[in-house]
């Protein structure tokens, strides 16, 4: 499967200006991907203006990228904000080439240090999605710090884990020392995509990039605003775990 990573600088708060970057970047860096994956709270930066900013879940941010599956056919994974009913979440979506919604992810673990759990309401489910044969278990930003939500996604044995983010420069380490952490111990590929640019505190590198399932480097890239391309195979998750089936002996969950 061919990944696009989407690894570009939102204008803070500003949906309309990045929808017009996403565009712009599109036509000009646009491949044979099967995935394309934009970063967390795509459109508007890491905002808590949840309420401001927090659409019907079919609403315009879903419109827009939905557009892009249709137009590119490719499927797209984004984050969005979305309010079903009276509550508000930090949303990841899975949008198919002919534009249906196949899956929604909320992010499970609001990260409390940034107050994002007094604007944001907590999901409660796992979410695996699939690509032809592939099983995708999905995830956000802080949720990476929290192993549990992992080893279940190891247990039903998924090929691929991705985690949208806005994660800072300044805990970055972290960012790349965890990524590569969940591949390792789950034996699969891990796509981690990031945000570049500032916002009116935080400054952000990027660092997005694949690690396949024994932790490798498939490719990582710093502080440039672009599409990363990364190809990964199936056959060498199953292959991993026939060789090193270190899966079998998870006891404790």
């Amino acid at each position: 499967m061919k990944l696009g990573l989407v690894q570009y600088s939102p204008v803070w708060e500003d949906k309309e200006a990045n929808k017009q970057k996403i565009i712009t970047l599109l036509k000009e860096e646009m491949n044979d991907f099967d995935l394309l994956i934009f970063p967390e709270m795509t459109l508007t930066g890491f905002t808590m203006k949840s309420k401001k900013f927090a659409e019907k879940p079919k609403g315009e941010s879903f419109k827009f990228f939905r557009s892009i599956a249709k137009d590119y056919k490719v499927h797209v994974m984004a984050g969005i904000i979305e309010s079903p009913k009276k509550k508000i979440y930090n949303t990841l979506i899975h949008i198919s080439p002919k534009g249906k919604l196949v899956s929604s992810y909320r992010k499970i673990h609001p990260f409390s240090y940034a107050k994002e759990d007094k604007f944001y309401n907590k999901g409660s489910k796992q979410v695996i999605t699939k690509i032809g044969e592939w099983k995708i278990g999905l995830s956000i930003c802080y949720d990476l710090r929290f192993p549990e939500l992992y080893r279940y996604y190891a247990k039903k044995r998924v090929h691929l884990i991705i985690n949208i983010a806005n994660w800072p420069d300044t805990r970055i380490e972290h960012w790349h020392t965890l990524l590569k952490a969940r591949a390792i111990e789950n034996q699969c590929y891990v796509a981690g995509v990031n945000r570049v640019g500032d916002a009116p505190k935080l400054h952000y590198n990027g660092m997005s990039g694949v690690f396949d399932p024994l932790g490798r480097t498939v490719d990582i890239v710093e502080n440039e605003e672009r599409i990363i391309f990364a190809e990964i195979h199936k056959a060498e998750v199953e292959d991993v775990r026939k060789t090193l089936p270190f899966l079998e002996d998870i006891r404790l969950i």
